[in-house]
């Protein structure tokens, strides 16, 4: 199955260049070709049903998430074969409390953050484990992410770029003030929680890959039970990625 950005012009011209060369190799639910942006890749990964390998073609800017296209005949060839190789990839789970006392859950493949509503700074409590790593941070708000998300919202606020496959997650404050607590790589099966200090003057909300979950007043955050498989295709080098399209951008 195909999943094309109608929003992104680039994305709407490779499929049609790409569609006709492929024909029907790729007909059936067990693959997704995702082609437009990260983003695009993010919301096809939380919106699509089922369990698919998604295999995304760069119609974006950046695309770390995604395969480039430099020619279309070879990459047409590459899908009809299916050249590529799909990687396991986790998925972190959040369960959080709003002000009027309703469950929120959702599900990451990059990051998710709480972050300030209003003109307050956020006051948080933050532990990993059960152990309190601060009582109080004063900051604009915290992302978890995983080494796959790692070098999207999160190394924009400092956090460290890592390796797709390295089996980690971090947590990064947003423009802390006091204490001036630095980015923290932890283990894949790390929980994290955060307690929301006086939520009814400085509200904040969770956000889940880029989509807006709710006000929250305190959530856990640790590795769900389901991976998201990611193809990439034959050639693709993990390292030579992170180094072009991150590290030197």
């Amino acid at each position: 199955m195909w999943r094309v950005d109608p929003k992104n012009e680039r994305a709407m011209q490779l499929h049609a260049e790409l569609a006709p060369l492929v024909g029907d190799a790729l007909d059936g639910p067990e693959v997704c070709v995702v082609v437009g942006g990260d983003g695009w890749m993010l919301h096809s990964l939380a919106e699509v049903p089922g369990d698919p390998v998604f295999l995304g073609l760069n119609g974006g800017s950046l695309g770390f998430l995604l395969n480039d296209v430099k020619d279309a005949a070879v990459t047409a060839e590459a899908l009809r074969e299916r050249r590529w190789q799909a990687h396991a990839f986790p998925r972190l789970s959040l369960d959080a409390v709003s002000p009027d006392g309703n469950s929120l859950t959702a599900q990451a493949v990059n990051d998710l953050y709480v972050e300030r509503k209003s003109g307050q700074t956020a006051h948080l409590q933050v532990r990993v484990d059960g152990e309190r790593v601060v009582s109080k941070l004063v900051c604009d708000g915290l992302i978890v992410s995983t080494a796959l998300g790692s070098t999207a919202y999160n190394f924009s606020a400092g956090g460290v770029p890592s390796h797709p496959l390295v089996p980690a997650v971090q947590i990064t404050p947003i423009a802390p003030h006091g204490p001036r607590l630095s980015p923290v790589l932890l283990p894949l099966g790390a929980r994290i929680t955060v307690k929301v200090l006086a939520p009814e003057r400085r509200p904040v909300r969770a956000v889940a890959d880029g989509l807006e979950v709710g006000e929250v007043v305190r959530m856990r955050v640790g590795r769900s039970q389901h991976d998201v498989r990611i193809a990439f295709l034959e050639g693709h080098r993990f390292t030579r990625a992170l180094i072009r399209k991150v590290l030197k951008s």
